[in-house]
């Protein structure tokens, strides 16, 4: 038998073969020399976002197009780098960048399965594909990726290789790196994740647009559970770890708030500025911001700010569910549930939730992330009007109905609403201005208007306090009689119409002094106190020693009862100067900016009180307004804040026209904090809802806590002020008088004796004796 006829196509399939791999070596000579240097790997610099941090380096915001927390290796766990090689390259520290066994194994999975199923890139190949590739399916490109794999495994280690992969790799939902993926799904350091977590995020870079967590909870658990069968298979873990992992697949728990501290108006402040120094650069160039916010302080704040807005909102009614929803009861899925809350956010704690089930007066529901929640007696009394048969159909509480609860301490769950009213904190070290905490509004998210910086409103009775520091350098006295009786102003000394004010609740007292006046906020002694010191120099006044712009601040009698227009910040500035004996600073929120090595871009340069600080008060008449606001909260408007069972604190009430913005402005002399609450569109907060009513509840709340264990502050008299016996119906020196209290004045303007031939009058019924009362002011 002859063979001669085989000879030929051999001879053809011998040329092809050494046609192709003559084209394949041309194909490496022209490519190889054109691959990319490594110097982008070797000096791996990743895009790295704008960080936001507290004084006490929490982290409290983060910007760029790249969520990414760059971590070392070693700092990866064990279980962490086993499930990434079991999903991805479980040969990795064998082969030299192309895995061959990988490559046939591949091959033949397709060949069965009928398609191109199963890839064959390793960890090196998709290296080099995210750092120099398309991700374009063409054969040009796959032979690049591989020959810059062998490029890069002659130039790295394997721990530097699997370190760049760990942190450069693509997540879904803008998380770039393995770290940065547990805090986007799980709310987690790489250290905190449970087994089935980890096999989450190690299933994610085959598809993980499609089935990350967020968008696609079921396909991320499928994914995961061929992670754990490969872990298993490789011996990563063992049947007992497997089973248990299985057995609990991965919830999707993102924390409501994912940072240290809730300051999401301070962060926004801080990307502001950011970005108008630096442009674009600012969110890929790794910058570290330490803000001056203090975390405790912080959540304190907002804690406060919140529980003053929800109280509010509790006092005037609910109004019923947000919306309501076609809800079949043969189809109550989680999943199904959560697509129907899908367009509805977490706000300011309050969570949305579907009601399930209503039966009489308890109901069931689902809430967003998974909860079920049973609702029943005091936790829904607040919404108990809804459950009536008389209740109107856009009120009544039914199944389908969308609703807000809130979760306590206890992780007991309360039926609430999302509130209308609007608020703002904000609290400042007196001494160089640093803004230790600030709450913007009851939920950035809802509303990114910042009532604190942004907001204009009108001080009303909280601007008093510097009519009346005013009024001290005019030979005015704390013990001054003015009469607070009803007037009438003319047109032209209101820059408007004729004016009539009036006391609140339209209430007067006759001639009283000036420290009872400004306690019990009597409107009529301001105007008169105005009327005597006049306009210009009031506005005058306001500018030069408490920093106000005096074209929002018109030279008229007006401005005695605060319709002037201030924000919180301006407040709290404002109030500083009486804070820290007399000088003024300027409020301010970054300490220091860090680029990504750690270097110091910039500092802050605060002025300090007593050291560079300009003093613009008078050390005595400091001291006079320090004992004339403490009696505010001793004997005035704000007397819950006795509450806190200290004798240190000051401040001042403030109620606008038709009770439209509630105030309260205090301070203990190492804090000051101002409150505000109101409608943004200006609508009346309604009866009673004064500052002591609304805003104050907010201020003793927060500075409870800010002030727990800071030891009470002492006035010391300065020199220049001295103390007399005076007549409390005359205010004038009376030392003999049985019923005498004591006040402070300035030594060269102290009272005239009281006439001896005076008849004595006895204190109203409203005065105490006059050690009793010694003993409260002083």
């Amino acid at each position: 038998m002859s063979y001669r006829w085989l000879l030929y196509p051999a001879l053809i399939l011998f040329t092809i073969g050494l046609v192709a791999v003559g084209v394949f070596a041309l194909t490496l000579a022209l490519l190889y020399p054109n691959l990319p240097g490594l110097e982008s790997l070797i000096e791996y610099k990743p895009r790295v976002p704008l960080r936001v941090y507290t004084a006490d380096n929490h982290l409290i915001g983060e910007f760029g197009d790249e969520r990414r927390a760059v971590v070392k290796i070693e700092a990866v766990p064990e279980v962490m780098k086993n499930a990434i090689l079991a999903a991805e390259d479980d040969r990795f520290y064998q082969h030299s960048g192309v895995d061959y066994v990988g490559v046939v194994r591949a091959a033949l999975a397709n060949l069965v399965g009928g398609g191109a199923k199963e890839g064959a890139s390793t960890i090196t190949m998709q290296v080099a594909r995210n750092f120099f590739l398309t991700r374009e399916k063409t054969y040009t490109r796959k032979l690049s990726e591989m020959l810059l794999a062998f490029k890069i495994e002659r130039n790295l280690k394997k721990d530097e290789i699997l370190e760049l992969y760990i942190n450069q790799i693509f997540l879904g939902q803008r998380a770039y790196g393995f770290a940065a993926a547990g805090q986007t799904y799980f709310a987690k350091n790489l250290d905190q994740l449970s087994l089935s977590e980890v096999a989450v995020l190690a299933g994610l870079p085959k598809a993980p647009s499609k089935c990350n967590p967020i968008n696609n909870l079921k396909c991320a658990n499928q994914r995961a559970q061929y992670v754990l069968r490969r872990m298993k298979e490789l011996q990563y873990v063992n049947d007992e770890q497997y089973q248990a992992a299985v057995k609990l697949p991965a919830r999707l728990r993102i924390a409501i708030e994912t940072y240290a501290a809730p300051a999401d108006y301070v962060a926004e402040m801080v990307r502001q500025y950011m970005f108008d120094t630096h442009g674009e650069a600012a969110y890929s160039s790794g910058f570290k911001v330490i803000t001056t916010l203090r975390k405790d302080d912080q959540e304190a704040a907002d804690q406060a700010l919140r529980k003053g807005v929800l109280d509010y909102d509790r006092r005037h009614g609910y109004r019923g569910p947000e919306a309501f929803v076609e809800l079949d009861k043969a189809n109550q899925a989680e999943s199904h549930l959560e697509e129907l809350l899908a367009d509805r956010e977490i706000s300011g704690g309050l969570i949305p939730a579907i009601v399930t089930q209503v039966t009489g007066s308890t109901l069931q529901a689902y809430a967003k992330g998974g909860a079920q929640v049973n609702l029943e007696g005091e936790v829904i009394k607040f919404a108990q009007s809804a459950f009536s048969s008389n209740a109107a159909t856009n009120v009544r509480m039914r199944v389908g109905a969308i609703i807000r609860v809130v979760k306590s301490d206890q992780d007991r769950y309360a039926i609430a609403q999302l509130p209308a009213v609007e608020a703002a904190l904000v609290a400042v070290n007196p001494t160089d201005g640093a803004i230790r905490a600030l709450v913007g509004g009851f939920d950035f998210h809802s509303n990114k208007f910042n009532h604190v910086t942004q907001a204009m409103r009108q001080p009303g009775s909280s601007f008093k306090p510097f009519i009346y520091s005013a009024a001290l350098e005019k030979n005015f006295t704390a013990a001054s009689v003015v009469n607070d009786a009803p007037l009438v102003i003319d047109p032209g000394d209101t820059g408007g119409e004729l004016w009539e004010p009036k006391n609140y609740e339209d209430k007067y007292s006759g001639p009283i002094r000036l420290r009872t006046a400004l306690a019990k906020s009597k409107n009529m002694v301001s105007i008169r106190v105005m009327q005597s010191i006049g306009g210009q120099y009031a506005q005058d006044y306001v500018t030069s020693r408490f920093g106000f712009d005096p074209k929002l601040h018109p030279p008229y009698l007006t401005m005695a009862l605060g319709a002037g227009s201030a924000s919180p910040l301006q407040m709290a500035g404002a109030y500083s100067v009486f804070a820290n004996n007399g000088y003024k600073v300027r409020p301010y929120f970054i300490e220091r900016v860090l680029d990504a090595r750690g270097n110091i871009v910039s500092q802050a340069k605060p002025v300090i009180a007593g050291e560079s600080a300009e003093q613009t008060l008078d050390p005595r008449n400091v001291f006079i307004m320090n004992t004339l606001m403490r009696d505010v909260v001793k004997v005035g408007t704000a007397t819950k804040a006795l509450s806190l069972g200290r004798q240190d604190l000051a401040g001042k009430t403030g109620t606008t026209n038709e009770n439209r913005d509630a105030w309260f402005a205090g301070f203990q002399q190492n804090l000051v904090a101002i409150a505000w609450i109101g409608f943004d569109n200006n609508s009346p907060l309604g009866e009673k809802e004064t500052g002591g009513g609304a805003a104050l509840p907010i201020w003793i709340t927060y500075m409870g806590k800010a002030l727990r264990g800071v030891p009470e502050a002492k006035l010391t008299v300065p020199p220049g002020v001295v103390q007399l016996a005076i007549n409390p119906e005359t205010g004038q020196q009376d030392p003999n008088n049985p019923n005498k209290i004591f006040e402070y004045f300035y030594q060269e303007n102290v009272p005239a004796m009281q006439p001896m031939k005076e008849i004595e009058i006895q204190p109203d019924s409203g005065e105490k004796p006059a050690e009793e009362i010694k003993d409260q002011l002083f």
